[in-house]
């Protein structure tokens, strides 16, 4: 069986609930105070939930938030390649919700970063695994190790790029580094589009492609409109399931992990991307970034939706 491996950062999530972001120098009252453990441990909470087998990279350090991203993922039986850091500890996203959902992130960096291409390379790649990398890792140490090791895998090891919001400002040689290695691209819209400075999604969809090579898959998410997928030259656009949103945090990721571990799991792309579509949709009504639904969750959704 085919293995969903993450290559980002595993970070523990801060997260206040708040009536409005507060202006500059100002003051703004939270609802509610939270810690989860997030980054790539959402999309591998999503991944090993769909029945995938699912493996973190990356590097977790020692102290309450490292230790917090063990217990995490030891919960959901995701295995972790890599020993602690010692002497440093994991670092934090800090994130503001808004009533509409709407998130803010701040986030600091600690022992998550200390990764080389032989500590990435721990996790064993194997012919047909999908290896998730985050465009956040192709920003400062991180990112010489990781296009190192990337560049040193077989052809048959599927690379699947999450560009997050970073990747349109990185310099051209690193963006064509990273694009060089890429079979799979998944965005959100507004990420595709920035790359591209498309004036339509579908218009994006067909210009990522064209950074990539012939046989690269992009998806590109339209939020609770669903996602666009080409695949060998066509796009299908795959509607959503819109729902009353309570938290997006983390909806991108579990859709990230669905998608990846359907693949692995054997299903076709039309089919991952569609239970994809439902699982960020389960999502999106949950409190907390790692709250994707099990497989069995995803199936009842499904089973309750109109035919179309």
């Amino acid at each position: 069986m085919s293995r969903v491996v993450h290559t980002g950062q595993a970070l523990v999530d801060v997260v206040v609930d708040v009536p409005g972001l507060p202006r500059r120098g100002g003051n703004a009252m939270a609802t509610s105070y939270e810690r989860y453990a997030g980054g790539s441990v959402n999309v591998l909470v999503a991944a090993a939930r769909t029945g995938a087998e699912a493996v973190h990279a990356g590097s977790v350090g020692r102290g309450p938030n490292g230790d917090l991203v063990r217990q995490t993922l030891d919960a959901e039986k995701v295995r972790l390649a890599t020993d602690p850091v010692e002497g440093e500890d994991t670092g934090i996203c800090f994130v503001m919700i808004e009533p509409s959902a709407e998130r803010t992130f701040v986030t600091t960096q600690g022992a998550e970063r200390r990764i080389t291409p032989a500590s990435l390379d721990r996790c064993a790649p194997q012919d047909g695994d999908l290896v998730c990398v985050t465009g956040y890792t192709l920003l400062g140490e991180t990112c010489a190790p990781l296009l190192d090791w990337l560049e040193s895998l077989t052809a048959d090891v599927v690379v699947v790029l999450d560009p997050s919001a970073p990747f349109a400002q990185l310099p051209d040689d690193v963006r064509d580094r990273m694009l060089a290695v890429t079979d799979v691209w998944t965005s959100n819209a507004q990420e595709a589009q920035e790359l591209t400075g498309a004036d339509s999604i579908e218009a994006s969809v067909e210009s990522v492609a064209d950074r990539l090579g012939k046989s690269a898959v992009v998806i590109v998410r339209d939020g609770p409109k669903g996602c666009h997928l080409r695949e060998a030259g066509r796009i299908t656009y795959l509607s959503g399931y819109p729902q009353h949103p309570v938290d997006t945090n983390g909806a991108g990721d579990a859709h990230t992990g669905v998608l990846t571990a359907e693949r692995a799991l054997g299903a076709d792309w039309t089919t991952a991307a569609t239970r994809a579509n439902a699982a960020g949709a389960i999502k999106v009504t949950r409190k907390g970034p790692a709250t994707a639904p099990t497989r069995a969750e995803v199936d009842a959704f499904l089973a309750r939706q109109p035919a179309r």
